[in-house]
């Protein structure tokens, strides 16, 4: 008996074809409710969906013979991945199938807001001939900064350099090798901000880049700036770019996407310096061939061949080693999102030292953890067991994993992380403790011992009387309430670290007062 497809979203027919001609049987059913999905689930071995479908946790429950959910593009807002990951079922996507049509749309934005192309058609429709009210600026020799040196990022600094113009990039995790490579000057966000005339995101929506251009960031660019975002909505602060731009500081901006998915309300479509679309990045014929083949040959891949290509879910985790050793899957995991919290700047090299008990099991897929969660936290796109390690190798990451016998340290197991970068070194000790809990037990010299969740406060500070008092007292102003605290002394006994684990966030200008407090030396917020 043939192997059942469904397919459930409109997909194009090329990626039909393929999956016909290795022999499965291929269901079209577009524009199912979720319980008439639900009742069709049934003798399905892959569903294939876009964005359109929800896959929700009672329509995977509903499949028993489900074994593969394919997302035929980038996002997976709308896959339960957890209730999948739960009942077996690998979820894959298709990162760089629209690649070059986000790349090209952002550069058609970007052309289309320096012209005052879509303005000028209007009016031209309209009666009106006007060329000095659409006089427009050339982007010859103008400096582009680029938040993201992703896929797509890196294709837009390919064509803006064709241009012959400047470009200037943020992105933590991209290797000096890299940069050279591209063409383009790596600046902190910061330094970038005003260096720029043109500003366009590449970047993922996460608690970290969530209005990451707001106020303060557009308070930093030059006047006259111009303003692109293919990327996620969210990442500009919406208000603030509609006041900046009726200030005149923002000179344009051309929005893809947007905080609400349709912005029919906003009042950022009454300016006339901005221009819009419907999220058209990836609307390309091209684009959509493209992400149906590789989401075709991708399902055959897994259904024929046990072979797994852009899956983001866990894989198989042996089940020996994950009866005695799956709680250090999560400590590395831990790990390796505190470090990228942590770190100053981007690492040229990791080291994952393992010691104890540990040593016995093949380690790869712990390192790999590790690089998941540390690249995954800052790239836009989905970083995964299957890719950490090819994702670290493109962006010039020297990985590497040593075994040490014998001593660890008092603990039957320990995982070191040791980051280095151009600025330092930057090292991280964890284990595993009571029930299987992940703990962090050092951080460059400082002992402690904490649990690596929620929202921290991790503070060095000269050791004197009174600190740990001031920094209470910046959390209390903001109604921040302390729920746990740790403290660890460095070798010398002159300076301390210590960590607050905190009910609620703590403001950027909370923040702020702390970095200026006299013997503060390092205040970081970590969200774990």
């Amino acid at each position: 008996m043939k192997m059942k497809i469904l397919v459930a979203d409109p997909l194009a027919q090329e990626g039909i074809e393929i999956l016909e001609k290795e022999g499965y049987e291929v269901e079209q059913a577009v524009g199912l409710s979720e319980e008439e999905l639900k009742q069709r689930m049934s003798g399905f071995s892959a569903l294939i969906v876009r964005s359109g479908v929800k896959v929700t946790r009672e329509i995977i429950e509903a499949a028993p013979d489900l074994k593969v959910i394919g997302r035929a593009g980038t996002g997976l807002d709308n896959i339960d991945v957890e209730t999948a990951t739960r009942k077996g079922v690998i979820v894959m996507n298709t990162p760089g199938g629209n690649t070059i049509s986000a790349a090209e749309h952002t550069v058609s934005l970007l052309l289309a807001v320096s012209r005052n192309i879509p303005q000028a058609n209007e009016a031209l429709r309209k009666g009106e001939w006007n060329r000095k009210k659409y006089m427009g600026t050339e982007v010859y020799k103008k400096t582009l900064g680029i938040i993201g040196l992703g896929r797509i990022g890196t294709e837009v600094a390919k064509r803006a350099q064709s241009f012959m113009m400047k470009v200037l990039a943020y992105d933590p995790f991209i290797s000096p090798a890299k940069v050279d490579e591209l063409g383009v000057t790596l600046y902190t966000l910061k330094e970038l901000l005003p260096r720029v005339d043109y500003l366009t995101i590449h970047t993922p929506l996460s608690s970290q880049t969530r209005s990451l251009i707001d106020a303060r960031a557009i308070a930093r660019m030059k006047k006259g700036v111009f303003i692109i975002n293919c990327a996620r909505g969210g990442i500009i602060d919406e208000s603030a770019l509609y006041q900046a731009i009726k200030e005149g500081k923002v000179k344009g901006a051309a929005l893809d996407v947007f905080e609400k998915g349709k912005p029919f309300n906003s009042p950022l479509l009454q300016l006339d310096s901005v221009i819009v679309t419907p999220h058209l990045g990836a609307s390309t014929a091209e684009a959509q061939t493209r992400v149906a083949e590789e989401i075709a040959h991708q399902i055959v891949d897994v259904l024929k061949r046990n072979k797994v290509v852009n899956a983001v879910n866990f894989p198989v985790f042996p089940f020996q080693m994950e009866k005695k050793m799956g709680g250090y899957l999560s400590l590395a995991e831990k790990m390796g999102i505190l470090s990228a919290q942590l770190m100053e700047s981007h690492p040229g090299r990791v080291e994952l030292i393992y010691k104890g008990e540990i040593t016995e099991y093949d380690l790869s897929i712990f390192t790999t953890a590790f690089l998941k969660a540390l690249l995954g936290f800052f790239l836009k796109e989905v970083v995964n067991y299957v890719n950490a390690s090819l994702i670290a190798r493109e962006r010039g990451l020297e990985v590497l994993q040593t075994k040490m016998d014998g001593e660890s340290e008092g603990f039957a197991s320990l995982i070191a992380a040791k980051l280095i970068s151009e600025k330092g070194e930057k090292k991280i000790e964890g284990t595993i403790l009571e029930k299987d809990t992940p703990y962090i037990t050092a951080i460059d010299s400082f002992s402690l011992e904490f649990v690596p969740q929620g929202t921290l406060l991790i503070c060095s500070h000269l050791d004197k009387p009174g600190v740990v008092g001031k920094i209470a007292t910046v959390l209390g102003k903001y109604g921040v309430n302390i729920g746990g605290l740790r403290m660890g002394r460095n070798i010398s006994r002159d300076i301390n670290m210590s960590v607050y684990s905190l009910d609620s966030t703590l403001p950027p200008e909370g923040l702020e007062i702390l970095r200026e407090t006299e013997e503060v030396l390092e205040a970081k917020l970590v969200l774990l």
